[in-house]
């Protein structure tokens, strides 16, 4: 893949994320990608903070949505090369303190097969 292909990947991603629309984000996962966040430990903590398949990315990003329907990412900057996206954005949710992240997405053969998040 190409670094502007997968730079298209990830604005796709903060397309699907921030309209909280499960299926095109899961559209661009593999179907065995993992993802690691830190807000994942906390809230699962026998996931260690990784989950595997789509299924398990459904319910994740399923309960998020519900928990927090005003959640919304603003990008601030995005670099890319032809395996990955390194993503830093603001997260906003009304009544918090927004909270600055940063996010690699892995990309093989055009879907994202390893997703880390790192909390500022």
């Amino acid at each position: 893949m190409s670094a502007e292909k997968n730079l298209s990947i990830a604005m796709f991603w903060f397309e699907a994320f921030n309209a909280h629309n499960l299926e095109k984000l899961l559209s661009l996962y593999d179907d065995e990608a993992q993802h690691f966040s830190p807000k994942l430990k906390i809230r699962h903590p026998e996931t260690n903070g990784l989950v595997t398949g789509k299924e398990a990315l459904r319910t994740w990003w399923k309960d998020s949505f519900d928990r927090l329907p005003s959640l919304h990412y603003k990008v601030t900057s995005l670099t890319s090369n032809a395996d990955r996206v390194f993503m830093e954005y603001i997260r906003m949710v009304e009544n918090e303190e927004n909270m600055s992240v940063a996010e690699v997405l892995e990309i093989k053969e055009g879907r994202i097969v390893f997703s880390r998040v790192y909390h500022g």
